[in-house]
């Protein structure tokens, strides 16, 4: 784990989107474990709360904020928040954080917009090599065009097949208040399990302009009840 987490930094941000490389078979083979294991990858991440930092900006007004909130993923995968504190313009707040929150909370109330063969097309795209840790990469073609689908590209990590990095552009906004949406999301491979780190989104609103997003997450741990094992 310790491994993966370093490399993401050193590894992760230079990699060359169309590199070629990598076995097809074996990164059909990633591809087929990753779409087993989304269901179990799903139940790890409910139930469970973290602590989220959100920094927003309007770059063509000079305006920025920073929100502290409590993110939740109920038995079902409906997201709530509770904000905590918050430093900045209030309209960072208003016309941007506060969309962008209502927007995700939005999509995980409509189920079935997982990154699954129902709603993509996926294309070996590249691979690399580092050690022992190699990344298999995919181009994602969405079937439909609606809110929740995005067209870009997936980062497996081989012996997880857990997705270490997914970045693209909505092909539809999730808002009328949002427009364009493109994003870059990174993740922790921990136990066998790909853990929300950070997300990166450029997003033009039609009130305020472009406006840019940085989220980070930590501190991730369940809300389930603890059984008291048998005597």
């Amino acid at each position: 784990m310790h491994r993966i987490q370093a490399l993401l930094f050193l590894v992760i941000a230079p990699l060359t989107l169309h590199a070629e490389g990598g076995d097809a078979a074996t990164a059909q083979q990633v591809l087929d474990r990753y779409h087993q294991a989304t269901q179990e990858q799903a139940r790890q991440l409910r139930d469970v709360e973290m602590d989220v930092e959100i920094d927003a900006s309007l770059p063509r007004l000079g305006r920025k904020g920073t929100l502290s909130a409590l993110r939740a993923i109920g038995r079902l995968g409906q997201i709530t928040y509770k904000a905590i504190t918050f430093q900045g313009d209030d309209s960072i707040k208003r016309d941007v954080i506060a969309r962008y929150m209502q927007a995700e909370v939005e999509a995980s109330q409509k189920p079935g917009l997982g990154i699954q063969p129902d709603n993509y097309k996926f294309r070996h795209a590249g691979y690399h090599k580092e050690g022992d840790w190699e990344l298999y990469l995919y181009e994602l073609t969405p079937r439909q065009k609606k809110p929740g689908l995005f067209r870009g590209w997936m980062w497996l990590e081989a012996k997880s097949a857990m997705p270490v990095r997914e970045e693209g552009e909505f092909v539809k906004s999730p808002s009328v208040f949002l427009r364009r949406i493109s994003f870059t999301r990174d993740y922790l491979v921990q136990d066998g399990v790909s853990v929300p780190s950070a997300i990166r989104s450029t997003v033009d609103t039609r009130i305020v302009g472009k406006a840019e997003i940085q989220v980070r997450y930590k501190n991730l741990h369940s809300t389930r009840p603890q059984t008291a094992s048998s005597l």
